[in-house]
């Protein structure tokens, strides 16, 4: 069975002495599956770095996208990538962009994690708009269920339940690596989660744990973001994205046309397609 972790148990030992908190001990890559709008489930492709002090979940292309772009010079080498993988020139002298192909930010969260400061930090994009919130790092009740174990990546996990946000959590951590974090904003558990599902077919399932001393670095280009409340926001989002055309038509006119125009397509409902369905619920 792997054994991760005579540093991270040291660090753990005395976290605030012995590592310094701007530096992971290690990082986990994790597959985010999530119901959509179409039936079909999306599989995104997640990153944890997390020392026992804090922890920092993202997206690498977008960590790589907002890193270039924070700089002039950042930018332009970051259009010039894009534009040389998404460009097709036709034998006719036409010129055709798919940014399907290249390396673009698609996924815009960013989620931080300091007990210290009994705060979570989300960064997103909901609606037109990113924006920020934080939240206490103390509203996940877990009851770890002691008896129920099972075997991921070469650790033991136990499991844990809780309720949080609107939807019912189940928690594979292991103990055998000591940090108190996981995937998304699921924290809290004696031990690093490495598999959770939640109710209605969200699920995040760990691919890969390392051993890495790299930088958990602060978000890039802070004043992009403006402070928002979750519940607004999340409602926000669902508008968004059943209203996107006629947002589109009243900012750019109407002379904007689109090629799919089935009006009955489906739409995108919170209690089924947001990890956090609790802003239908409850009063804003």
């Amino acid at each position: 069975m792997n054994r991760l972790l005579t540093l991270i148990t040291l660090c753990g030992l005395n976290a605030a002495t012995v590592c310094a908190q701007s530096n992971a001990d290690i990082i986990v890559s994790y597959d985010d599956i999530a119901p959509t709008v179409s039936g079909a489930p999306s599989t995104q492709h997640m990153t944890l770095l997390a020392s026992p002090s804090e922890s920092k979940y993202f997206n690498d292309i977008s960590l790589w996208s907002d890193s270039l772009s924070s700089t002039p010079e950042g930018k332009r080498q970051l259009n010039e990538i894009i534009m040389a993988t998404c460009m097709t020139k036709g034998v006719d002298g036409s010129i055709s962009i798919d940014l399907r192909k290249g390396p673009v930010k698609t996924i815009h969260t960013y989620v931080f994690n300091r007990p210290a400061d009994n705060t979570i930090t989300v960064y997103g994009k909901w609606g037109d708009g990113e924006g920020y919130y934080t939240e206490p790092s103390d509203e996940q009740k877990w009851k770890i269920i002691s008896d129920s174990t099972t075997e991921i990546l070469g650790y033991e996990c136990m499991l844990a339940k809780c309720d949080y946000h609107g939807r019912h959590w189940q928690a594979w951590f292991t103990p055998e690596v000591a940090v108190p974090f996981g995937p998304w904003k699921l924290r809290g558990l004696p031990g690093l989660i490495l598999k959770a599902r939640g109710d209605g077919g969200f699920a995040f399932t760990a691919t890969g744990i390392e051993k890495t001393n790299r930088i958990i670095s602060p978000i890039y280009s802070p004043d992009n973001y403006s402070k928002v409340d979750r519940l607004k926001a999340l409602a926000d989002e669902e508008y968004a994205k059943n209203n996107s055309r006629a947002i589109i038509k009243a900012k750019y006119g109407d002379s904007v046309r689109f090629e799919n125009t089935d009006d009955d397509e489906p739409l995108y409902d919170g209690l089924k397609h947001s990890l956090e369905p609790d802003y239908k619920t409850k009063k804003q």
